[in-house]
């Protein structure tokens, strides 16, 4: 878990994945400092840095000097504990979604607690399901249905200016908070153990996979959507570290007691 900031936005990521155009990282970059926010991570851009992002950007150079630019997505979110992505489609499996500003209330709990990614698409299709079932929340901008289709930086300047005006209302009311606390979750003070990270959870996911074809529970050429509400039933349970340990402790006595090769994940999945 990451120590609380001096200013909690500081801990949340700004993640675009695959740019096609990167004057729209330049534009992503000036709405960003508009807001208050400077953490910009870049996965796989098609073209950075160079001459249109920085013209773009005008006067938030110095946020594209300070881009993370990486390969894959899981670089981008290794380390965090709340994933948001955008998406503007349905999908077959209801996933909890959530309007720009519940978003902003959301990173406003979670920031204090340790990374946040709010993850923004390609141009052209936006996020893929995979990558949208990394999310633990989807973003859905409310636009008119007749004209839909908004532009990478707008996107990310609607999400930027909710979580502005969140920061200053808590801001103006440091003075006025009552003793009355939140439930307490995991990377909570109070609470007795660090919030599991992305990359432990993905872990967990490839192991408890394996485990399900270990025993013929499950197979990976016909999934009948197993994985995908798995994934959002542990998602809502916001893991800890501890808990993570048990599940693949249990995982691991399952094998053992099937007679299946312990320690066998899915390809690419055991990052914890």
């Amino acid at each position: 878990m990451s120590a609380t900031p001096a200013n909690p936005y500081d801990n949340v990521r700004i993640v675009l994945v695959e740019t096609s155009h990167s004057g729209n990282i330049g534009a992503v970059a000036r709405g960003m400092k508009n807001m208050g926010l400077g953490n910009l991570w870049l996965v796989n851009p098609a073209s950075f840095p160079d001459e249109t992002s920085y013209a773009r950007a005008a006067g938030a150079s110095d946020v594209l000097d300070r881009a993370q630019v990486v390969d894959s997505l899981d670089e981008a979110l290794a380390g965090c504990i709340t994933v948001m992505g955008t998406s503007a489609r349905g999908r077959k499996v209801p996933w909890p979604i959530m309007s720009p500003s519940a978003c902003a209330e959301k990173v406003n709990e979670e920031a204090f607690k340790g990374e946040v990614a709010l993850i923004f698409g390609r141009e052209n299709h936006g996020l893929s399901n995979d990558e949208l079932q990394r999310c633990h929340y989807h973003i859905h901008i409310p636009s008119n249905p007749d004209y839909s289709s908004l532009n990478l930086a707008m996107a990310v300047q609607v999400v930027c200016y909710e979580l502005r005006i969140k920061q200053l209302e808590a801001l103006e009311a440091e003075g006025e908070r009552t003793a009355l606390q939140p439930m307490l979750a995991p990377g909570d003070p109070g609470w007795d153990m660090q919030a599991a990270t992305v990359g432990e959870v993905e872990g967990f996911f490839g192991h408890l996979e394996q485990v399900l074809v270990d025993i013929e529970f499950h197979r990976r050429e016909n999934p009948r959507q197993l994985m995908s509400r798995l994934r959002r039933l542990f998602q809502r349970a916001r893991m800890d570290k501890m808990e993570i340990n048990i599940l693949r402790g249990v995982l691991s006595a399952v094998q053992k007691s099937a007679g299946a090769p312990q320690g066998q994940t899915k390809a690419g999945q055991d990052q914890g």
